[in-house]
């Protein structure tokens, strides 16, 4: 089939990106994607339009509003033409654009450690792009770890250590799953981000449907949704999104809706590798409503002073608000 979808194909792609697509439809549009390297770097390249006109992560039962979002997106970012801004991330987003044509894998044999088919790609100080053997993309934020087979036979299985948002490449007969501490994240073909640290691992879904499994518990949650999982945690339980900032490493913006302040303070620190301290405890849920977009570090405080009626001290790395 030729490079540039129709509107038939354009719409089937919505359906399933929202959801909506019958198990026919399903079928026919994995056998779309699955019949050229350009297909599927199309199919690529749709996700993410998708993703960035649905700016709070959540699926419409709405099959017409869905097109309607998804055409204006389209009119604006045509796939195959769409220029994306260098800036702070600016490397990302360039192998972003590309990555589902191009394999990037990094070998590194560690012995005791990983069996020698095993690669391990770490993000080390710098945002990083991988494309899996099954061509799914994963973006890496910074200090994290992947490890993953050098091709997948009978199952697509991962493990990650630190944050990243995946982009799966749909195949119902391989589902894919991550392992993160006792964790098992399970998906068919969707969109999520996964953050684990020492104290909680967080799962946030953008698109589709993925199956959180702890011990004996599982948990399905659909765009939109997400989990926070501790060591206190007795029951797996499901919450909603109300923001994309969880995603602000691949996207290069800072979306808000009314979001409190330190939720945003939290990604600022985690972006620009500063120490930014709220001075008053009840500023921290002052509400945002605001959309920041590659704008430099005084560039937001400026705003944020001028929006909240704050004062921002800065000494170096160390800003305090208040």
């Amino acid at each position: 089939m030729e490079y540039a979808a129709n509107d038939k194909i354009d719409q089937l792609l919505v359906k399933f990106l929202a959801g909506e697509a019958s198990p026919a439809e399903e079928k026919e549009m994995l056998s779309w994607v699955e019949s050229s390297e350009q297909n599927l770097h199309y199919f690529h390249q749709l996700s993410l339009l998708w993703n960035e006109s649905n700016p709070a992560g959540i699926n419409t039962p709405d099959e017409n509003a869905a097109w309607a979002k998804f055409q204006a997106a389209i009119s604006e970012n045509p796939p195959g033409t769409r220029i994306i801004k260098f800036s702070w991330f600016r490397m990302v987003a360039a192998i972003l654009i590309i990555a589902a044509g191009v394999l990037l894998t990094y070998s590194i044999y560690q012995p005791g450690e990983i069996t020698p088919e095993q690669i391990v790609s770490r993000s080390g100080n710098e945002v990083k792009t991988d494309t899996l053997p099954d061509h799914s993309v994963v973006t890496l934020n910074k200090k994290a770890v992947l490890s993953y087979p050098s091709s997948f036979q009978k199952q697509r299985h991962v493990k990650l250590s630190g944050e990243a948002f995946f982009n799966i490449m749909p195949d119902k007969t391989k589902p894919f799953t991550i392992d993160v501490d006792n964790i098992r994240v399970k998906v068919i073909g969707t969109s999520f981000n996964i953050k684990n640290n020492n104290s909680a691992t967080e799962i946030v879904v953008s698109t589709g449907i993925v199956r959180v499994t702890r011990e004996n518990e599982t948990i399905e949650l659909r765009a939109g949704e997400q989990t926070t999982i501790t060591a206190l945690t007795n029951k797996l339980e499901k919450g909603s999104n109300t923001d994309k900032l969880f995603n602000y490493y691949v996207s290069r913006t800072f979306v808000c809706d009314n979001t409190p302040l330190w939720k945003l303070v939290d990604k600022l620190n985690e972006a620009y590798d500063v120490h930014i301290t709220i001075a008053k405890k009840e500023l921290r849920a002052l509400p945002l409503t605001v959309t920041f977009n590659e704008e430099s570090l005084d560039t937001i405080f400026e705003i944020l002073s001028q929006t909240l009626m704050i004062k921002v001290t800065r000494n170096g790395d160390d800003i305090v608000l208040q």
